[in-house]
């Protein structure tokens, strides 16, 4: 399966992996999705440059600078909300990120934060080294103490891009011709994709305005099915 990329902005084809054997959770939606169909989704989850709506996370391994831990999403058992980001953003990924710690919050008050993680990728490593990534928690409110929030930091540059824009579909375009940031800026689309702990995508929220309190229900909603199952 190719997805296009007219409907994802910025950004080259990704291609989605396979199905694994996941148990049917709903009998109104693909195998092994615990929500219903998006209904605000754009357009069908194979025309869209992302992982939507009951199809599979790519597999991806990438490094906490801050935990000295690596993250690999064929074996992490737990909801996540995954996006790619940049700290030296002057906008859109702060507004995001923002709203990403308060729903940290609220999943701290259902009791759930042992079951979701929340992973922001950097594809800018070259700014946003260990020191800048903690810089960036400490301004937002992240609680890393809770265990559950991972900033991921690609090697390099074109590991970024493998992993941010080849296979999570999330288009990115550095650029010197910016009014808003000395030295380069991002051109990028702003996705943030949930997917269950079997590694399907429940939901794909686009825009850094993303509402929280649904955000938040949905995690809640999955996580608890999970735990429940």
């Amino acid at each position: 399966m190719r997805r296009r990329t007219v409907l994802g902005g910025i950004g080259t084809v990704a291609t989605g992996g396979v199905a694994g054997c996941v148990s049917r959770l709903r009998d109104d939606g693909p195998d092994g999705t615990v929500l219903g169909p998006q209904e605000d989704q754009i357009a069908d989850s194979e025309d869209l440059a992302y992982p939507a709506y009951g199809q599979r996370l790519p597999e991806f391994s990438l490094p906490d600078p801050i935990a000295g831990t690596t993250i690999d999403t064929a074996s992490l058992d737990r909801t996540a909300l995954v996006t790619g980001i940049f700290t030296f953003c002057p906008a859109e990924c702060g507004i995001l990120l923002r709203r990403y710690v308060e729903v940290q919050h609220r999943i701290a008050e259902a009791g759930l934060t042992d079951d979701v993680a929340f992973l922001p990728i950097t594809f800018d490593p070259e700014r946003d080294d260990e020191a800048a990534l903690r810089d960036n928690a400490a301004e937002i409110g992240v609680d890393l103490d809770a265990g559950n929030w991972h900033y991921l930091r690609p090697e390099s540059p074109d590991e970024a891009k493998a992993v941010v824009q080849d296979r999570l579909g999330i288009g990115f375009e550095r650029t010197t011709d910016s009014e808003r940031l000395e030295g380069y800026d991002f051109t990028h689309i702003v996705v943030t994709i949930l997917a269950n702990p079997d590694g399907v995508v429940e939901r794909a929220y686009r825009g850094e305005n993303i509402d929280r309190e649904r955000v938040a229900g949905d995690l809640e909603t999955v996580a608890n099915a999970f735990a429940e199952s």
